[in-house]
């Protein structure tokens, strides 16, 4: 599933194309994707003007000029891609939904295993829509620091790696980059989160901050279909510490220690047992 960097990436590919035009024609092939789309969907973009695309947590938020938002999820193999409408090819069987600009550019979604959602809302609205309600601060975001990561893990009797995946905790992190920050904090996924409060706390943060950073400089990473909205792959996979490196020796200076696999709530979990503690 695209994690934070790859959506901010995303967003970012689509601000050129989109911002100030007018979508003068949208077209929906489906009823649903991971949800039905809203009733209207095609009616209430018609002809409305971008305002901005913006991006919380992992889901792209376009802004219309009538206050409308389309929330769109990219979930497990989403995409993007911009074409010339003029010379575009025929939409192929996942091509589920298309934006076509007032200047003859054509955003095109495909979805093979429709795990996606389309949804829309207002932006007055925005806060309490089902989806965005209840998520944490950005981790990008002066709203997150070591104070609040103190707090939220304060007595919470879980392993770090699965509080750092509750969106209510810290929005946006996904698997790929809660091993890379774990790893380059020196923290075992496995530690309890109660035990992070404090020093474990600023290094962590500190690290998430920067893993995110990088990778979104990179372009996101590739995973299976995960492209950008150019067409584009990422290649912060090149630079990983321990995803998918599993048998491998680890990059920490002098550490010595060799890349292993564990399963954390049926989700694979890389770390350097010698350098994580």
């Amino acid at each position: 599933m695209p994690e934070l960097p790859e959506v901010e990436t995303v967003c970012r590919g689509l601000r050129v194309p989109l911002e100030g035009h007018v979508l003068k024609r949208v077209a929906q092939r489906r009823a649903d994707l991971r949800f039905p789309f809203p009733d209207d969907f095609v009616a209430r973009l018609t002809g409305r003007r971008v305002q901005r695309i913006d991006r919380r947590a992992k889901f792209i938020l376009m802004t219309l000029d009538d206050d409308t938002v389309l929330i769109v999820h990219l979930g497990m193999s989403g995409r993007m891609t911009i074409v010339d409408a003029a010379a575009a090819p025929p939409p192929g069987p996942h091509d589920h939904v298309e934006f076509e600009t007032d200047d003859g550019v054509l955003v095109r979604y495909c979805d093979p295993r429709r795990f996606g959602m389309m949804d829309l809302t207002t932006t007055s609205a925005l806060g309490e829509h089902r989806m965005l309600q209840r998520l944490g601060p950005e981790p990008l975001g002066n709203a997150f620091n070591a104070g609040v990561l103190n707090a939220a893990l304060a007595g919470k009797r879980t392993p770090i790696k699965a509080a750092l995946l509750d969106q209510r905790i810290v929005a946006g992190l996904g698997n790929i980059y809660v091993c890379e920050a774990l790893h380059r904090a020196g923290i075992s996924p496995r530690r309890m989160a109660a035990t992070i409060p404090g020093a474990r706390a600023e290094r962590l943060v500190r690290e998430i901050r920067d893993v995110l950073g990088e990778a979104i400089a990179a372009g996101g990473s590739s995973l299976r279909d995960y492209v950008q909205a150019s067409g584009d792959l990422g290649y912060f996979q090149h630079q990983w510490q321990v995803y998918g490196r599993e048998g491998e020796p680890c990059r920490q200076p002098e550490c010595g220690g060799v890349i292993s696999r564990i399963v954390q709530s049926g989700r694979s979990t890389f770390l350097c047992a010698a350098h994580q503690r």
